[in-house]
């Protein structure tokens, strides 16, 4: 009998619980994979076809495993009574707080900076940022799907490299940080609010605001490469 691709991803997290513990010494490698796959006891044809990239596949699934963790703990918490940009910290927050080691993460940021993984690390800070916008809620359908996650992403990403090198109790500084980058969002943010509700600079962007209204967000859970999404089927004249 072959394995269900949730059997395949319940190796993947077998092997990934063995793995963890050999990350700090020997980075996100193939020696690691070796040793989770020996210390699993996972067949290692199963662990191949389950990972076929070895331990950079592994090192995927520790950062959505990380987004997991994050988001339930969004859900079992009451936001009701935060503010928009108190939600959205949180959020970082409890992303940071779902690492166990961090130098896991930094193994990870040293990965993925590589050419070769470097597309893929970008699309996973994106995921990210998109799991938080989608978890608060966010029901954007136009150009602001896109800026909104490509702006916490960049905050995101900021963070963590800040975050790696903090060694303050209870990350405090960390914490300091993330507000000071979510405030300067937010500052743009009011900047854009006030040019479109200026009497003087509001016709001039009637034109950038129509083209933003015909960006859609993408449809469907498949994603197929770069940043998803269409322009509106009247600019495009196509339905």
């Amino acid at each position: 009998m072959t394995d269900t691709p949730r059997g395949m991803d319940s190796i993947t997290q077998e092997l990934l619980d063995a793995a963890v513990i050999h990350v700090p010494f020997d980075g996100w490698s193939e020696a690691a994979f070796r040793a989770a796959v020996a210390d699993s006891g996972v067949d290692p044809a199963l662990a191949r076809a389950a990972c076929p990239r070895g331990a950079a596949d592994l090192a995927v699934a520790f950062h959505l495993r990380g987004d997991d963790e994050m988001v339930r703990r969004l859900a079992e918490t009451d936001l009701s009574e935060m503010r928009f940009r108190d939600r959205v910290a949180l959020a970082v927050r409890y992303r940071l707080d779902a690492v166990d080691d961090k130098e896991a993460v930094r193994r990870g940021a040293t990965l993925f900076a590589l050419p070769l993984h470097a597309a893929e690390g970008s699309r996973l800070v994106w995921g990210t940022a998109d799991r938080i916008w989608t978890a608060l809620g966010d029901s954007s359908e136009d150009v602001n799907w896109y800026t909104k996650r490509a702006s916490l992403a960049a905050v995101y990403g900021a963070t963590v490299l800040y975050w790696l090198g903090d060694e303050s109790p209870d990350h405090a500084e960390t914490s300091a940080f993330l507000d000071r980058r979510i405030g300067d969002v937010m500052q743009v943010e009011k900047v854009k609010a006030q040019v479109n509700k200026s009497p003087l600079l509001k016709p001039f962007m009637l034109g950038p605001n129509w083209l933003a209204r015909q960006i859609r967000p993408p449809q469907g859970p498949k994603r197929k490469g770069g940043l998803p999404g269409a322009l509106h089927a009247r600019m495009t004249g196509r339905t």
